[in-house]
């Protein structure tokens, strides 16, 4: 089995339809998708429609719950505030029941992951952006590896199976990383897929992971999509400028 692994879509079709497209040619059986569905972006329905016909796995995200009010739209900053507000306006009853029904974490998918959007210790919320917090995270999982989101930064932490230390690592697109093997020596990961609909690691192009579990092998890899369309899309429901210039710098 070949598993796709996306995550925060954020409401940017024209990136999920594109990733789609270029995981196809990859190959993959399954879709797992680690949450953030809906906000800042213009195609909340569409979205959730998308993801709903394809996906086996699928988590909430934090902008998906504050699309439903289970989360104070105060703790956001103005612009998601503003994007999130919006979506609770689009959004229909179809999508909201969908969105509604979805966990922030799953456990022991396909024997070896652990699922969360945030984190395994507070999945909704909190950011795994250093070792230090990756290394308390280590401790609230079983298996080997944990898949998280909502950082928005294609990233790896190792945790060494001799004496603990945690490191973060940048990973090469398109190189099969043996995780079959890794799990044999006793090497632990975090592993962040990156952004679909918005990277914030730098590189605008949309970010995408594929498990092959005959193989024991994952692999990261990017794929440009047209931004311009986006962000027209943006413009023309009134979102935020500073949501829609920040696409073009994945930022």
């Amino acid at each position: 089995m070949r598993y796709l692994i996306i995550s925060d879509i954020h409401a940017n079709a024209v990136a999920l339809e594109t990733v789609l497209e270029a995981a196809a040619v990859q190959g993959f059986d399954e879709v797992w998708c680690l949450g953030d569905i809906v906000g800042y972006g213009p195609d909340p329905n569409e979205c959730v429609e998308k993801v709903r016909d394809v996906a086996t796995v699928v988590l909430a995200g934090n902008h998906d719950w504050a699309a439903l009010g289970k989360l104070d739209v105060n703790d956001f900053n103005p612009e998601a505030r503003q994007a999130v507000e919006w979506t609770q306006e689009q959004l229909t009853d179809e999508s909201r029941a969908y969105l509604l029904q979805l966990p922030p974490r799953v456990d022991a998918v396909a024997e070896l992951f652990t699922l969360a959007h945030g984190s395994p210790r507070h999945p909704i919320w909190e950011y795994i952006l250093y070792p230090s917090t990756a290394s308390e995270n280590f401790e609230h999982f079983e298996t080997p590896f944990c898949l998280v989101g909502h950082t928005h930064q294609a990233v790896l932490f190792r945790r060494d199976p001799v004496d603990g230390a945690v490191q973060a690592l940048m990973p090469a697109l398109e190189y099969p990383l043996p995780l079959h093997r890794a799990a044999e020596q006793g090497v632990r990961l975090i592993i962040n897929p990156g952004s679909v609909g918005q990277p914030r690691d730098g590189d605008p192009r949309a970010s995408f992971a594929i498990y092959d579990a005959a193989q024991g092998v994952f692999t990261y890899y990017r794929v440009s999509y047209h931004i311009e369309e986006t962000q027209e899309r943006m413009r023309a429901v009134g979102l935020p400028e500073r949501l829609i210039t920040r696409l073009e710098y994945g930022w």
